[in-house]
């Protein structure tokens, strides 16, 4: 078991794909945030302020059911969490993970994939949901980033 977990929600693929190449060129464990309820593409619609994601997003307390947990949580020291950027910040099913588990004395680096915006004020929300941790400023991974790119990122990003 690493050392290193990499955390990620994705509702297309994108993120995934890019957590997966993070997660072999840091040699972290890799974990999937899995909604209870998949997303239809109707879900996704952030044009529909009806759509589950823009109710979601409207909620502050929301908090999506994940399937599954993380085994040996305590294990890890760098918990990279990986997510779409949804309304300038991250999905409500990332503050379900955050508030799953105990961070305290971990880092977590936000990372995110995005059309067009930044992290927004994620790192700061996320700050104040896992308690105790270290939360990064992050950035956003978009794109196909090579395994070499990826690794250079997340070192730089531990060590800022």
């Amino acid at each position: 078991m690493s050392n290193k977990l990499v955390a990620y929600f994705s509702a297309s693929g994108t993120t995934a794909a890019v957590a997966r190449n993070l997660a072999q060129a840091v040699d972290a464990d890799l974990f999937e945030i899995a909604p209870a309820t998949p997303y239809t593409s109707a879900d996704l619609n952030w044009r529909d302020k009806g759509s589950r994601t823009s109710l979601e997003m409207n909620d502050e307390s929301c908090r999506p059911a994940i399937v599954g947990s993380v085994s040996g949580m305590d294990s890890y020291d760098v918990v990279f969490v990986g997510f779409p950027v949804w309304w300038y910040v991250e999905p409500r099913i990332i503050d379900t993970f955050l508030e799953a588990y105990d961070f305290a004395g971990k880092t977590v680096v936000p990372f995110a994939t995005s059309g067009g915006s930044g992290l927004g004020k994620a790192p700061a929300r996320m700050q104040k949901l896992a308690s105790g941790a270290r939360v990064l400023a992050g950035g956003t991974l978009n794109g196909r980033p090579s395994q070499a790119r990826l690794a250079q990122w997340a070192n730089g990003a531990i060590d800022a």
